[in-house]
């Protein structure tokens, strides 16, 4: 195995590799068709896909290595790779971009999530249902884990998100720049179909298993709750995400 190879290797399995190099993989011909041109780094392609006719059209005009087709799946990280893939630059997004600008802010606020197909499900639900960006505390999952990338369905490239280093501070910036934050939380009373989205809004998602923490829910001006029948006590932290979004956008809408 050759250097770049290791490379695309270590950018797969390690965040801190991809922290410091800035860059990440992505595969498959979704998520390499919707990638910003500008942002590539590096195409890789097995010699089964460079062969066929869909992959010989997609990779038209491009420069791009060629591996064996038992070294590409080596390098996927996928069970039954599509035989393309690509190294990525970042994209750094700013903490005002956040806020939207042709209208109003409508955010979600992730405290702590560890699943990264949840992480990446909701971001695919926040590009539809209108999300204008994403803050994450700084231990949230990476969201450049492939199994993330993988869920955000080419999200990932739209939909501004920041991870944040003083993540009680940044909720306090978006509060002061006229933000109402919204705590999903099993204590609360106040149904969440019964408050004003349309306004500048972010709804405040906690861990997968133990929600909110009570520093951040103290921080909400709202704590919000979805109703729901049966023994069933709490939702998974992205179908309790998309409802809540979906709600937002409905009223947006109207």
């Amino acid at each position: 195995m050759n250097q770049q190879q290791k490379y695309i290797l270590n950018l797969q399995r390690k965040s801190r590799e991809r922290k410091r190099e800035q860059a990440f993989v992505i595969e498959g011909r979704k998520m390499f068709e919707e990638a910003p041109a500008d942002r590539v780094k590096m195409i890789v392609a097995s010699e089964s896909f460079c062969k066929s006719k869909e992959g010989a059209a997609l990779l038209k005009g491009k420069k791009f290595d060629v591996v064996s087709d038992s070294i590409f799946e080596t390098l996927s990280d996928t069970k039954t790779p599509q035989g393309i893939l690509a190294v990525v630059k970042q994209q750094p997004y700013s903490f005002e971009e956040l806020l939207g600008k042709e209208r109003a802010s409508f955010l979600l606020i992730l405290d702590h999530l560890q699943d990264p197909g949840n992480l990446g499900t909701i971001m695919r639900a926040a590009e539809a249902a209108g999300v204008t960006g994403i803050l994450m505390s700084s231990d949230c999952v990476d969201i450049y884990n492939p199994k993330t990338i993988r869920s955000t369905m080419g999200a990932l490239y739209r939909v501004p998100f920041v991870v944040s280093e003083d993540f009680a501070g940044d909720i306090e910036r978006l509060k002061k720049a006229g933000v109402s934050t919204y705590a999903a939380h099993l204590g609360a009373t106040i149904s969440y179909e019964g408050a004003d989205y349309k306004k500048p809004c972010a709804f405040m998602i906690g861990n997968e298993a133990n929600g909110l923490s009570d520093e951040v829910a103290a921080l909400a001006d709202c704590k919000i709750l979805i109703p729901m029948a049966g023994q069933v006590e709490s939702l998974n932290a992205a179908m309790a995400a998309t409802v809540l979004m979906f709600e937002a956008a409905r009223q947006r809408r109207n």
